[in-house]
């Protein structure tokens, strides 16, 4: 598996119509990689995530061969400094064991299904802080990692280290049909469970809506 990030020149045109589009970088990113190329298998799959930090914007791409994002910064990067860097991300993967503590940021759909009026089964997006932390709560034990609770000022009240940030709802048209997409940021702290379970939600992604960047979970050791 390898680990991509690339920076993003969001006062460019073609950075303008990629940020703008989920089917535009969707294509953009499954464009890096040669016809024939593995994309997805066992060991993971390609997943992408826009993080914007400040006035920073950077694509970060996770996946079983390695790209090739020259069109990508010809389009929407910059012409100075490194255009983009990849890594190997196996030995990571590799060195994660249970008890450790890492920092988290994941950009997901989270959604649940209900019925409709009409009696079918529907897939559709918790919008509220409230229900997308019980969302990402509820898929913490099936990834393999539990969060790590931190002392609030009466330490008989513990408090995970979660934070819902960057909600948003987009709608949008995929062939003939209307798509509404919700997705919601999540960063905080984790303690490693099962190492098996987590290096999988790492290189599979976690909930829907992968092919529009969501899923990618991404891990830094905490301090």
């Amino acid at each position: 598996m390898y680990m991509s990030r690339i920076a993003l020149n969001h006062r460019r045109r073609g950075a303008v119509k990629l940020l703008g589009s989920r089917h535009a970088m969707h294509a953009a990113v499954m464009s890096a990689f040669a016809p024939g190329t593995t994309t997805e298998s066992a060991e993971g799959r390609v997943l992408w995530r826009v993080d914007r930090r400040d006035d920073a914007v950077d694509l970060l791409i996770v996946s079983p061969s390695e790209p090739c994002l020259v069109h990508i910064g010809e389009q929407a990067g910059w012409t100075t400094g490194s255009p983009w860097a990849t890594r190997d991300y196996t030995t990571f993967l590799e060195s994660l064991s249970a008890g450790e503590e890492y920092v988290f940021r994941l950009t997901a759909n989270p959604t649940h299904r209900m019925t409709a009026d009409d009696g079918r089964k529907q897939i559709v997006g918790h919008v509220t802080s409230a229900y997308q932390r019980q969302w990402f709560k509820e898929r913490a034990e099936r990834h393999g990692f539990e969060l790590v609770a931190s002392a609030a000022d009466d330490v008989e009240d513990p408090r995970e280290e979660l934070v819902v940030s960057e909600r948003d709802t987009a709608v949008f048209r995929r062939g003939q049909r209307q798509v509404t997409l919700v997705t919601a940021s999540f960063e905080g702290r984790l303690r490693v469970a099962d190492a098996d379970l987590l290096r999988r939600a790492l290189t599979h992604g976690i909930g829907r809506a992968k092919g529009y960047g969501c899923g990618l979970m991404t891990l830094l050791p905490a301090s």
